[in-house]
């Protein structure tokens, strides 16, 4: 592919994937195999940070690490079958594809089960990156040229402004439509479902895209 093909990132959680219905099950297992009270219903209400961040609200700190691993143990049997692809992720994919591009993930999620998730749902960026979250996530877009990245978090807004990526937030996550924009998204969809549409628009006025 040319260098000059552009490159396009997604965020995962609640971008591409529903991932609440699998991470609620792996957190009611955790709790179950651990003893420890943990509120799955309340915590797929904040996804996106990493796990640790999540964790450090169950357990004591110096249990996090130890959590996270058998957490991430556990996620595989548990997670991926029950969890479905947000609506449009697929057509987004393919419609940069379509463009002569080339996607990418950029995940906070441990990559691993990133990976999972998407060849369980015949989603193939590529390439995928996990394990990096917010501002951390512009290594990783800057080192692939990505012009865009799509995410549904303020902290996804924030990895693009410091890659100095075009930001396209989706609200379909724990953030609401005004909360992005006021991160600095440089638009915001109501879902990946008019991606396409956009893409087009962007893809037509180059140095450009269309704002909404």
């Amino acid at each position: 592919m040319s260098p000059m093909a552009l490159t396009v990132g997604f965020d995962l959680d609640m971008t591409l994937i529903d991932s609440r219905p699998g991470i609620r099950a792996c957190y009611q297992a955790l709790a179950e195999r651990t003893g420890t009270f943990i509120d799955a219903d309340l915590a797929v209400t904040r996804l996106g940070p990493p796990l640790v961040e999540e964790l450090i609200h169950w357990f004591p700190a110096e249990r996090v690490p130890e959590m996270a691993e058998l957490y991430r143990e556990m996620y595989p049997s548990i997670a991926i079958t029950s969890t479905p692809a947000m609506p449009g992720a697929r057509e987004a994919v393919d419609a940069v594809r379509a463009a002569g591009g080339r996607t990418m993930v950029v995940t906070a999620k441990y990559e691993p089960n990133a990976k999972l998730h998407l060849t369980h749902l015949g989603i193939a960026p590529d390439v995928v990156v996990g394990d990096l979250w917010a501002e951390q996530k512009a290594a990783a877009l800057r080192e692939y040229d990505a012009a865009v990245y799509v995410g549904d978090h303020v902290g996804d807004v924030r990895g693009a402004r410091a890659a100095g990526a075009f930001s396209v937030a989706v609200a379909t996550g724990p953030c609401p439509p005004d909360e992005l924009r006021e991160a600095g998204a440089d638009v915001v969809l109501a879902d990946l479902s008019a991606f396409p549409a956009w893409l087009a628009g962007y893809r037509g006025t180059p140095g450009a895209a269309p704002r909404a």
